[in-house]
């Protein structure tokens, strides 16, 4: 079972309102912006910032000074 396409339409990240996108495999809602990745259990997304965990960003991303 999966979520329900028009809750995925409404859903945004609590913390920088961007829309998430639904990683059915992984069962996560993954925000873009802010690489917050929230659990989906049995169908519920669990929007909750503090149990958020956070994705690493890519290889070449990090700030570097110089």
């Amino acid at each position: 079972m999966a979520l329900d396409p028009e809750l995925l339409k409404i859903l945004a990240c609590p913390v920088c309102k961007t829309p998430v996108e639904y990683h059915e495999a992984e069962s996560v809602l993954a925000c873009a912006k802010c690489r917050r990745r929230y659990a989906v259990k049995d169908d519920i997304p669990n929007m909750l910032p503090e149990e958020a965990s956070r994705e690493s960003p890519p290889r070449g991303d990090e700030h570097r000074g110089g």
